[in-house]
């Protein structure tokens, strides 16, 4: 099974900094998931439900398609996301 594997084409360098674009991701579909709880409980907030559903869902899209190899996209992603996470993070303080 392990022989059939192709050899990895991205530097320790790489593979940390993906692993923290992942992580980056991570944390704001779980921001969304706490935003979409908590609107649920709120009458009348379909609307805004289903907005938090289609961000959360994007965002599992872009980290479904982030490959470790691409240091432009990971970099442009751990930025991205670390900024969104503070601001959805600092609406609820």
């Amino acid at each position: 099974m392990i022989g059939n594997l192709s050899p990895y084409s991205w530097s320790s360098e790489q593979s940390v900094a993906y692993e923290a674009a992942v992580e980056a991701i991570n944390g704001v579909v779980g921001a969304y998931s706490r935003l979409i709880a908590d609107a649920e409980q709120r009458p009348g907030a379909e609307d805004t439900v289903a907005e938090y559903r289609r961000l959360r869902t994007a965002c599992q899209q872009e980290r479904r398609a982030l490959r470790a190899e691409d240091s432009e996209a990971v970099a442009r992603v751990r930025a991205e996301y670390a900024a969104r996470l503070r601001e959805l993070t600092e609406r609820d303080a």
